[in-house]
């Protein structure tokens, strides 16, 4: 079998996947359609162990009510509960999942409209029919249609979207910077150990940070970024910013934030003019 031949065959097998999984969310039976999504509550917060698992979350009980029987059900996120909870406090609003008539199989969601349609695989098997029409471009009509196959739709995108992500990082920071920082702590610091194919175990520490708001909520939450030597900052007393529509959004380093958001910034444009590139090269070749 030629490459032509394995590239027709590959765009008709996604192809036919693509169309399954659209025709599927047109009639409402995909898996994400059928599941049953409510919002819980977070009735009570507990500190995780100091060098535990970071996979285990934040100690959480949760309830929430089966909007078809009406029943209120109080769970935690013991063991494997979907999305990861990294921020919690008492109150706080937690998406809730879980297959119709079977609420113990629930999981929890950052984005309760995550998935909704169930339209993921059929669009990433589109992208894989597409990435096959432009090698089979390429092939048959020389190298410089793989430039405007692969550069075009990407300067496109990233136009688009520059914009609007540069006004959302702009609001997030004016968010941070929009009431006075509080006091927190480094309460513990928990890990995550892999080991590689090759037999070499890494390890990832993320500090867990307690603060409480100027409205006098109490938030628990891990914290990835903006602490030096992280591994040892148990203990430690920082400085938090915080959105106070929501303190799930903070930062100990607000300088750090500002300087992610023109790194991100300078990334996104010079990814924008390499693309552009390739389609003035792959036109001129053409």
């Amino acid at each position: 079998m030629g490459w032509n031949e394995f590239l027709t065959l590959w765009c008709g097998v996604f192809g036919a996947m693509a169309l399954l999984g659209f025709g599927r969310s047109l009639a409402g039976v995909t898996r994400g359609q059928r599941m049953v999504r409510v919002m819980g509550r977070i009735e009570r917060v507990r500190e995780p162990r100091h060098d535990g698992s970071l996979s285990d979350g934040i100690p959480v009980v949760v309830s929430f009510r089966d909007p078809s029987t009406g029943q209120e059900f109080t769970v935690t996120n013991d063991g494997d509960c979907g999305d990861l909870v990294t921020t919690a406090w008492t109150g706080r609003e937690i998406g809730v999942r879980y297959p119709p008539g079977r609420p113990h199989a629930f999981t929890f969601a950052d984005d309760l409209q995550d998935g909704r349609r169930g339209l993921g695989w059929p669009s990433f098997a589109v992208l894989l029919v597409y990435l096959g029409l432009v090698v089979l471009a390429a092939i048959d009509w020389d190298w410089p249609w793989a430039l405007l196959g692969v550069g075009g739709p990407l300067a496109v995108a990233i136009a688009c979207a520059l914009p609007r992500d540069t006004r959302r990082r702009r609001r997030h920071l004016d968010r941070l910077a929009s009431v006075a920082p509080v006091q927190g702590r480094v309460i513990a610091v928990v890990k995550n150990v892999q080991t590689d194919e090759d037999g070499y175990t890494f390890v990832n520490r993320s500090p867990v940070v307690a603060f409480t708001t100027h409205e006098g909520t109490a938030v628990l939450a891990y914290c990835d970024s903006g602490l030096l030597d992280p591994a040892n900052s148990r203990g430690r007393d920082v400085t938090i910013h915080y959105a106070p529509d929501d303190p799930g959004v903070f930062t100990p380093d607000l300088a750090a934030e500002r300087r992610t958001r023109r790194t991100d910034l300078t990334c996104s444009v010079v990814v924008l003019l390499v693309a552009v590139a390739a389609v003035v090269v792959g036109a001129v070749m053409v």
